[in-house]
């Protein structure tokens, strides 16, 4: 008799399938890191997808050392600032904020976003945070830093996004000394990863609203003889008897996309200044032109165009390793059709 294999549709590890509750996409882990503290997340906005060709680098690739045409993504990134410091301290119940420090120099725009503190002492609140580390309270630091949609012209908005970005590497003594030198500043997606390294690429996936278990789950549709009453798209039964209750396992109809998706090792091809260099004739497609600098991603990434991207040095990257790749041409064609 032969051996039925027929696995179950859809994979249950992303269930529950809601809604995100918010467009910026949150990390609950971060890579380990020995060294110089760094940054460790960066965030940008989907442009949209082009073509290159490449040398293809791939040790024991049929192509090794041939030109490879190979789809990238572009994700506009201008420069992001560091608003405050926030200092974690662990206890019985687990990690909490302990602290934090606040820049006095905060963007007006930021006031979009969030309520700003009218008066505030950095120094005193720095003060406060090397005294906490001193007496062995705190356990890490994160950086709370913002984008700046307003210097670009293909996402129609002014208002920020506010994230927290965790600081690795190093003691928690050098820790608050980066933190020092990068508040209120600047920061560069070159400070945080290079090209040709992996990295981990975070967004909230295009949504699309109710669907049926058919297109939600990828079951089978009826056959002739069970579709009768126009029920092709319909499940065969909602389960056992007992448990006597319908288990969340049975494929029905709900929510799908607008979930926060990870795409893990995804090879940064390019980080350039100039957009002008692959904007294709017309602009992007929904996007138009690219003026500020830009990253190139090798594949797609989870989201549509204008969508928040964050950027993640890989957690799980393997015998990945950074090579910076030879590239020949990028594609500046036309997408209009």
């Amino acid at each position: 008799m032969a051996n039925i294999h027929r696995p179950r549709r859809g994979s249950l590890a992303y269930s529950p399938r809601k809604r995100a509750k918010s467009q910026v996409p949150k990390y609950h882990s971060w890579p380990a890191r020995d060294g110089e503290p760094i940054l460790q997340s960066f965030a940008g906005y989907k442009v949209g997808m082009t073509h290159v060709i490449m040398v293809d680098d791939h040790k024991n690739s049929p192509t090794e050392g041939k030109d490879i045409m190979v789809p990238v993504t572009i994700i506009e990134i201008p420069p992001m600032k560091v608003a405050a410091i926030r200092a974690y301290t662990a206890d019985t119940y687990g990690k909490r904020a302990l602290t934090e420090v606040w820049t006095e120099q905060l963007s007006a725009v930021l006031g979009r976003r969030i309520t700003l503190p009218k008066k505030y002492s950095e120094e005193a609140g720095f003060k406060a945070l090397s005294e906490a580390v001193a007496a062995g309270m705190v356990t890490e630091l994160h950086a709370l830093m913002y984008t700046q949609p307003e210097t670009m012209t293909g996402v129609p908005k002014k208002v920020p996004e506010l994230m927290e970005v965790c600081i690795g590497g190093g003691t928690l003594e050098q820790k608050v000394e980066f933190a020092q030198s990068i508040i209120g500043n600047e920061v560069n997606l070159a400070d945080v990863i290079g090209a040709g390294e992996y990295a981990d690429v975070t967004a909230i996936t295009t949504g699309k609203g109710t669907q049926g278990p058919v297109k939600r789950w990828g079951i089978m549709l009826r056959k002739r003889k069970h579709s009768r009453g126009g029920k092709k798209r319909h499940i065969g039964n909602l389960g056992p008897w007992n448990p006597h209750h319908v288990r969340w396992q049975v494929p029905q109809m709900g929510q799908m996309g607008y979930q926060q998706r990870t795409d893990f090792n995804k090879r940064i091809l390019k980080i350039g200044e100039n957009g002008a260099d692959v904007t294709p004739a017309g602009g992007f497609l929904h996007y138009g032109l690219l003026r500020n600098p830009y990253v190139m991603i090798k594949g797609s990434v989870p989201g549509p165009v204008k969508r928040l991207i964050r950027i993640r040095p890989a957690v799980r990257k393997g015998e990945h390793h950074a090579r910076v790749p030879a590239i020949e041409f990028v594609s500046a064609q036309s997408k209009q059709g």
